[in-house]
This record gives C-alpha cells, sequence and structure tokens, in this order.
C-alpha cells in the first residue's frame, strides 16, 4: 500500500489533470480539493475520483472551461447552470459569491444544476466557516447516479444525497457535519470494489434485497443498492434522501430521479449561507458555541472509552495523522492513477 505526502500527491494529480488538457488554475483547484478529501479521511471523495473526471473530459461530457452562468440573481440569491463543468471549480466560486453576498445580507442562498461531482461538502462550509458564517449544503445527483431504494423496495431509485452543516467556533476549529443520507457513500463502496477488497456488513442489499459484502453486486444488471441511512430506523435516513431530491432538484431547474437514466455525472446543489450578525450576534453564538463544546465534552464516559468526537473531530485527528506520516492508497486505487498517468504521459512519483 503505497503511502504519499500531501504535497506529492497534490503535484502528481494535479498534472494529470494538466496532462488531459485541464487548465493550469483549473487542474490545481481541483487536485487541491481531492487530496485534502484524502486528507480528512474521506477518501470515497478523493483522488480515487481523478480517472472518472479525466474519463468526462476525454470523452467531452465534462467540459474543463465551463464557467458559472447566472441565470437569475438578486441581493441575496443566485440561481447559476453550471454548463458540465469542473464541480470544485464552481461550487467554489458559487460559495464565494454567496460568501460576499452575506457581507451585507443576513441569509444567501445559491442553487446550482449541471455541475459534475462537486466532492467533499464539507469543504464549502469551511469556506463559510473561515468567514465566521454558518452554511448548509445540499445535494442531489442529477437523477441519475440512483443507488439507493426507499425501505421495502430492491431497486434504486435516489441518490446517496448528502446533506452538510457548517458552524464556526470550536476549540481546535469549526464544527463541519457532512454525511451521505445514506449507509454509506458510493464512492466508498467503488474503493472496495477497485480494491477488490469486500464491503463491511449493512452497507448494501444485492438485487434481490439480500444484505451482501460483496461491492460488484451494486454494479450489476440489474444492481443492488445501498441502504438508507438509520438501520431499522432506515425511512429516516430515506426520508431525509428524499426531501434533498426535491429540494435539490426542485429548486435548482436541474432534475429529480426519474425512469432510465443516464450514466452518473453530477450534481444539482442548494448552499445557504448565514451571518449571525443580523441576528442573535456572531460574539453571542460563538458564546454559546464554546459553552456547549465545553458541556457535552466533559460528558461522563463509559468504561473503556477514552473521548467523544464532535463533528470535525475524526477530520482533524485524521489530517493531523496524514500529515504527519503520508497518505495511504491502497493498490487497486493507485494501479488506476498509474495507468492513467501512463496513458496521459505523466511520471509517476517514485515511492
Amino acid at each position: 500500500m503505497p503511502t504519499l505526502p500531501e504535497s506529492q500527491l497534490t503535484h502528481f494529480c494535479t498534472e494529470l489533470f494538466r496532462a488531459a488538457g485541464v487548465g493550469d488554475t483549473e487542474s490545481k483547484v481541483v487536485a487541491e480539493s481531492l487530496v485534502q478529501a484524502n486528507l480528512r479521511g474521506h477518501d470515497s471523495h478523493g483522488v480515487m475520483r481523478a480517472p472518472f473526471y479525466i474519463g468526462k473530459v476525454q470523452d467531452g461530457s465534462l467540459n474543463p472551461n465551463a464557467r458559472l452562468t447566472i441565470e437569475k440573481e438578486s441581493p441575496a440569491s443566485i440561481c447559476a447552470d453550471g454548463g458540465w463543468g469542473l464541480g470544485q471549480v464552481l461550487a467554489q466560486d458559487m460559495m464565494q459569491r454567496l460568501i460576499t453576498k452575506c457581507e451585507v445580507s443576513a441569509i444567501a442562498c445559491g442553487t446550482l444544476r449541471r455541475t459534475a461531482h462537486i466532492g467533499r461538502l464539507g469543504e464549502y462550509a469551511e469556506m463559510a466557516a473561515a468567514r465566521g458564517f454558518t452554511s448548509m449544503i445540499i445535494a442531489n445527483t442529477h437523477g441519475s447516479g440512483q443507488r439507493v431504494a426507499p425501505v421495502g423496495g430492491k431497486r434504486p431509485r435516489l441518490g446517496t444525497n448528502p446533506i452538510c452543516l457548517g458552524m464556526p467556533g470550536g476549540a481546535n476549529g469549526p464544527f463541519v457535519f457532512d454525511i451521505g443520507t445514506s449507509a454509506t457513500a458510493e464512492g466508498k463502496v467503488r474503493v472496495k470494489k477497485i480494491a477488490g477488497q469486500p464491503i463491511p456488513a449493512g452497507w448494501c442489499l444485492d438485487p434481490e434485497g439480500i444484505p451482501t459484502t460483496d461491492p460488484n453486486q451494486l454494479y450489476g444488471d440489474p444492481p443492488g443498492t445501498i441502504l438508507p441511512l438509520g438501520g431499522d430506523q432506515a425511512y429516516k435516513g430515506f426520508g431525509l434522501a428524499f426531501m434533498i431530491d426535491m429540494l435539490s432538484g426542485g429548486l435548482s431547474g436541474g432534475q429529480c430521479p426519474f425512469p432510465s437514466p443516464p450514466p452518473p455525472m453530477g450534481n444539482c446543489c442548494v448552499f445557504w449561507v448565514i451571518n449571525p450578525d443580523f441576528f442573535g450576534g456572531s460574539s453571542h453564538m460563538l458564546s454559546e458555541v464554546s459553552k456547549l463544546e465545553t458541556y457535552v465534552r466533559g460528558v461522563p464516559l463509559i468504561d473503556g472509552v477514552k473521548e467523544v468526537y464532535l463533528p470535525g473531530d475524526p477530520e482533524r485527528k485524521t489530517m493531523a495523522d496524514r500529515q504527519a506520516k503520508g497518505i495511504p492508497l491502497d493498490d487497486g486505487n493507485w494501479k488506476a492513477l498509474v495507468d492513467m498517468a501512463g496513458k496521459l504521459g505523466v511520471a509517476v512519483p517514485a515511492l
């Protein structure tokens, strides 16, 4: 299992995109976003995505030069079309525009459709938190990428539809709660598939609705499904995913799931940014956040438990470890990157 320093993996990934015809700035934005996901332990949204993105650039379905097309705009809102451009480039642009609007507005909201995969939602919540703003981001899969069946069903109808909430403050950094509404992200199943490894029990069902640990079952014909979040209460996760699909596809002018969808391409998204100065005040909010953090971390612990984790803690812990020791990649996903490098004529880092 190769392990690479953050800087080396970022440079390698940047060069892959550049060799595929993506501009210098855009290549760096996407590479840094992917590596930052790996750094925080979200390998499903990390560099394993690079071959997929590059493949979409090469077949012409992803336009690396596309920029936001603002279709409607008000002092506190944006409705934009991404023209199937690079998701991280478009979403960073959207979030920065909303942060600017929120400087003089209590709330700013933006919708984005026809964007390629925007990656880890927590990245955009971190942007807002750095300015002292709270945020919420949701996304669907633009009608395709159907992986999750309703409770009791055995065919997929929805995507894994993530939701992220971000709060500034915290002793060690912002609180970022970034989850899918399914038992796992599809990318985590794909990581295991490429690596040739089984998936944990409780993630997926085979095409007959029977629990499976074989990741290949998700991609068969007919396909298996990823379970909704919630275990015995899975209707809660599915209900949340259902509402996110309607909000994301409906508000953005994009699409909700439909029969016989095309292969997965990207997202419809909704971004909300909130300036606490217009409400209870930033000082009050940060004070309450601090007091709540202290109170919750001070809970009596069950025997054998050393600490409780709050949103953002696992990512910070993993990031500190991987910054010190390097980012590990399983052999299957590393081979996919090396094979892509060979096709593009990019030098592979020495391990």
